[in-house]
């Protein structure tokens, strides 16, 4: 499901990718309709960079997340295996175990990406 990403979820990003100074890389010609999979797949350099930038993130900003995820608008297909581990860890760190379990359900559920 396409989206266009709103205010939040461009805070979300630039919190995650600071290195594009708050303009999310305008001009890179990517029109990003989700979060983690450009995050996991053009600016973290690995599985540990993916899991650092996750940890700037707050209560708010994951479960703004995990809604996104779980009511199908944030796509999880082409977030690298690893990276999600590293998001259900945090998840379920920062929200719950329960919750960590939704995002794996569905992301386990989501399929592959089309590359």
């Amino acid at each position: 499901m396409a989206r266009e990403l709103t205010g939040r979820d461009l805070e979300i990003l630039a919190k995650l990718v600071p290195e594009c100074g708050g303009t999310i890389c305008a001009g890179s010609g990517h029109a990003f309709q989700s979060i983690l999979p450009p995050v996991s797949n053009h600016f973290a350099e690995s599985a540990e960079d993916f899991e650092r930038r996750l940890e700037t993130l707050d209560a708010s900003d994951l479960q703004w997340l995990v809604d996104r995820i779980l009511d199908g608008s944030e796509s999880l297909g082409c977030v690298l295996e690893e990276d999600m581990e590293a998001f259900i860890r945090q998840v379920r760190r920062v929200l719950s175990d329960a919750t960590g379990e939704e995002v794996l359900a569905h992301y386990l559920a989501s399929g592959a990406c089309d590359r």
